[in-house]
C-alpha cells in the first residue's frame, strides 16, 4: 500500500506543486489549508507522514504538533519553517517533530527528507510477537502498532516517532540484550559505532515516559558495557 501524506499548508501554489510531485512518486496526498482542519485530519485519519507549515491560520503548526503527540500518536512530523524562525525549529523538535525544512526549499532535498523519515518509520519489526490486533500489553501500558499509539492507564503517552520505533523494537525483543550498535542499525539506520549518545538519550527519555511508578523497577535495564535489555515483568 502506498504511503499517505497530509500537507497542512496555506500557500495554495505550494500545495499544488508539492502535491503533484508527491503523487508522481506514488504517494497518496491529502491537504488542509488551515490549522483547525489540519489538526482534525491529523488526529482522526491515518497518515504515514504529516508535513506542517509553522505559520497557519487559526492554529499554528507547533500547536498541531503538540496536540498530535499529546494524543499519543507517533505519526512522523516534518515542519516547514521560514528562514527567520530559528527558535521555532528548536521548539518544534522539542515538541516531537522529526525533522524540518526551511523555505524556500529545494524539492530534491525535501523529497530526500521525506523518504528518509518514511524509511525509518515504516521499518517496523517484521515478525512481531503480537496479538491478532498487533497490540502489546505490559500491565497498564498498551502499545498499538497499527495505530502507532501508546497509552498508560488509558491515557495517551507522548512519544516521538523515533521513541515509538525504539519501543516497538524493544517489545519485539523482550528479554534479549541489545547492543547500542544493533539499536543504531535497526532503529536509526546508522552504521555501528556512531551516535551512541543518541541511543542513551532516547532510552532515558523513553524510560521516563513509561515509568509506571516510583517503586516499580525499570522496564529497560542497562547492561553494562553492552547496551539494554527490555524486561517488562
Amino acid at each position: 500500500m502506498n504511503e499517505s501524506i497530509l500537507i497542512v499548508e496555506d500557500e495554495q501554489e505550494l500545495c499544488l506543486t508539492l502535491g503533484d510531485r508527491l503523487r508522481s512518486e506514488g504517494y497518496v496526498v491529502d491537504f488542509a489549508s488551515e490549522g483547525r482542519t489540519g489538526l482534525e485530519k491529523a488526529t482522526h485519519l491515518p497518515f504515514d507522514l504529516i508535513i506542517l507549515d509553522i505559520m497557519l491560520p487559526f492554529r499554528s503548526g507547533l500547536d498541531i504538533c503538540t496536540a498530535i503527540r499529546r494524543a499519543g500518536l507517533a505519526t512522523p512530523v516534518l515542519l516547514l519553517t521560514a528562514r527567520s524562525q530559528t527558535v521555532d525549529k528548536v521548539v518544534g523538535l522539542k515538541l516531537g517533530a522529526d525533522d524540518y525544512v526551511t523555505k524556500p526549499f529545494d524539492t530534491l532535498e525535501l523529497m530526500a527528507r521525506i523518504e528518509a523519515i518514511l524509511r525509518r518509520s515504516t521499518s517496523k519489526p517484521s515478525n512481531p510477537n503480537l496479538t491478532g490486533d498487533e497490540i502489546y500489553r505490559f500491565g497498564t501500558i498498551v502499545l498499538d502498532v497499527r495505530k502507532t499509539q501508546v497509552t498508560m492507564d488509558n491515557k495517551p503517552v507522548n512519544l516521538t516517532a523515533r521513541e515509538f520505533h525504539l519501543f516497538c523494537y524493544f517489545a519485539e525483543h523482550q528479554g534479549v540484550t541489545l547492543s547500542r550498535d544493533e539499536l543504531l542499525r535497526e532503529v536509526w539506520g546508522q552504521k555501528a559505532g556512531t551516535l551512541t549518545r543518541t541511543v542513551d538519550m532516547h532510552v532515558a527519555s523513553l524510560r521516563q515516559k513509561l515509568k509506571r511508578g516510583p517503586r516499580d523497577p525499570e522496564m529497560i535495564v542497562t547492561v553494562s558495557g553492552i547496551g539494554y535489555r527490555f524486561q517488562p515483568d
